[in-house]
């Protein structure tokens, strides 16, 4: 199993082992996640301690909706047990069972935009504990839904890590009847001359820029565990938040790479990078990083590599 070991270097130049210890009671590690859900996860915040009604008989520790605007449901245990899995698991049968309940929750705290794009296709669960076992592991490989087991550890001086440590992509649902239908008319009226719903399409390369794209793939990919995303404007690539996100301009010959980098620490070149703060896009990511040729992407390199350390 993946282990984190942090050092802190001494008075005497030496680096010494900061040891790594679990939280006294579960609530503490469930509300600091909370806390800064977005900046850790990607997971704008909902609700805490969700009651799921007298039939499933539950609450869910963290409800939110990530920044793909796909719903999570996430739970917590202190040390290593096996049931936070099957627990999460339940809620995301109260999911399909309550998504009206669950977009009018969305469209009171996030707005009736975030309520309209929720994506119910494949539904996410995050599962954060001390420990995960091999059969743990084994397990999330038979199920069908998308799960991500997350290893934390608390360290002398406040410091807490998370650390992926299994995730699987799920497997998608179709997209509910009355909102595919809608989407159906919003494409034909603005935009796939098919008269396609991307929510239900996969992204097709255009065949212009299909070796162009097998090359930047590779370069997103070569940085360990990376989960390759097809969303339904984008392509992402993440780990526990999105690191890129990718979308084809066939008509420029062209690919749109969104980093998560701060702009303020790369020095934007007109025509290959630009600032997207405050600017609305598809993808997630604050820098535009523009690929049109072999040369393009050697330049994106070192802006990928520092895109994805930091993650």
């Amino acid at each position: 199993m993946a282990e984190l070991t942090l050092f802190r270097r001494d008075a005497d130049g030496r680096d010494v082992e900061l040891s790594g210890s679990t939280v006294a009671l579960e609530v503490e590690l469930q509300r600091r996640v909370e806390a800064s859900l977005e900046q850790m996860l990607g997971i704008r915040f909902l609700a805490s301690e969700y009651a799921t009604g007298p039939w499933h008989r539950g609450r869910i520790d963290t409800l939110g909706l990530d920044e793909n605007g796909t719903p999570v449901v996430i739970e917590y245990k202190k040390g290593s047990d096996s049931g936070v899995m099957s627990q999460a698991v339940s809620y995301l049968s109260w999911l399909d069972s309550a998504r009206h309940e669950f977009e009018a929750l969305v469209r009171e705290k996030l707005g009736a935009v975030a309520a309209e794009s929720i994506d119910w296709r494949n539904p996410r669960m995050v599962c954060i504990a001390a420990s995960f076992s091999r059969h743990d592991r084994v397990a999330v490989q038979r199920l069908h839904e998308r799960i991500d087991l997350v290893r934390y550890r608390i360290f002398d001086g406040g410091l807490l890590s998370l650390l992926l440590i299994e995730s699987t992509p799920g497997s998608p649902r179709p997209a509910p009847a009355r909102r595919l239908r809608r989407e159906q008319v919003e494409v034909r009226a603005g935009g796939d001359k098919r008269g396609r719903s991307f929510r239900t399409s996969p992204i097709v390369t255009p065949a212009c820029l299909r070796d162009l794209y097998a090359e930047l793939d590779e370069a997103l990919t070569v940085w360990g565990e990376v989960e390759v995303a097809p969303l339904r404007h984008y392509i992402a690539y993440r780990r526990l938040v999105n690191v890129a996100s990718v979308i084809f301009r066939p008509k420029h010959e062209a690919i749109l790479v969104y980093l998560r980098l701060d702009p303020d620490m790369v020095q934007v070149e007109e025509g290959f990078t630009r600032d997207m703060r405050g600017i609305g896009h598809l993808g997630t990511g604050d820098l535009e990083v523009r690929v049109s040729s072999a040369a393009d992407l050697e330049k994106a390199g070192p802006l990928i590599r520092r895109a994805f350390e930091a993650a």
